[in-house]
């Protein structure tokens, strides 16, 4: 199975610690996010994994090249002329995710200990066009979702802006995006949008005719470890999640 983790951010929330390693280098309890995150592919057999690269991109070719990939293969997807956000990113990396079958795509800086496998495993039983792993957690942007767990529309907590692609927002619940989402090879066809862009853009104006789904964890541990404050909080994890 097909994976890509998007690991090429800038990391301007842990800075300083980014000032000289990106982002998916920085440790939590001396394991790298990048390698957690692979561990934790591997545990559920996925065994042809992209990453992308941008911010000190040596760094993370040399990594994966002193731990001889892990014993699987990996893939870069090399941004290091432009970042391109999520959505950019994705498409930069199609030739390497398009074999036909769907793909697991998860956030370098995402702590979690739920069961990859069950989310793939849901969109492999309703084959939507994309499935968005979700949590019932306080965050500065919401998710929109109809009564089905279909994606209808954003939220932005923060500012008030609302985006809805379909329902009307009295009968839409909120949900947080955690970060992780397995995705149909066939939403690139789809994806109209171009350059530097977030694929929750793509979601947004696809889900207006097409079937996104959200699968909920909410009894599993999560923790963004893109915020300095949540390193430390997160280290009895650490060795758990593989």
């Amino acid at each position: 199975m097909k994976a890509m983790i998007f690991a090429a951010g800038m990391g301007t929330r842990l800075q300083p610690l980014t000032f000289s390693k990106p982002k998916a280098l920085v440790e939590v309890k001396g394991v790298p996010m990048l390698e957690i995150v692979i561990k934790r592919l591997i545990k559920y057999g996925f065994t042809d994994i992209v990453i992308n690269v941008h911010h000190f991109a040596e760094q993370i070719i040399s990594f994966l090249e002193k731990n001889r990939n892990f014993g699987v293969t990996i893939n870069i997807s090399d941004e290091t002329d432009l970042l391109l956000d999520t959505g950019g990113g994705l498409l930069r990396a199609q030739s390497l995710l398009s074999d036909g079958e769907p793909f697991l795509v998860h956030n370098v800086d995402i702590l979690t200990d739920f069961d990859l496998t069950e989310l793939y495993n849901f969109h492999l039983q309703h084959r939507p066009l994309a499935t968005l792993a979700v949590k019932s957690r306080n965050t500065s942007r919401s998710l929109l979702v109809n009564d089905k767990g279909e994606l209808s529309g954003w939220k932005n907590n923060q500012t008030g802006k609302t985006i809805i692609s379909k329902g009307e927002e009295k009968d839409l619940q909120p949900i947080a995006f955690s970060g992780v989402h397995v995705l149909s090879p066939d939403i690139f066809s789809l994806i109209t949008e171009t350059g530097v862009f977030s694929i929750m853009d793509s979601y947004l104006r696809l889900a207006r005719e097409n079937k996104i789904m959200t699968w909920r964890h909410d009894q599993n541990f999560w923790l963004d470890l893109g915020r300095v404050e949540n390193l430390a909080e997160a280290e009895p994890y650490v060795e758990k999640v593989w």
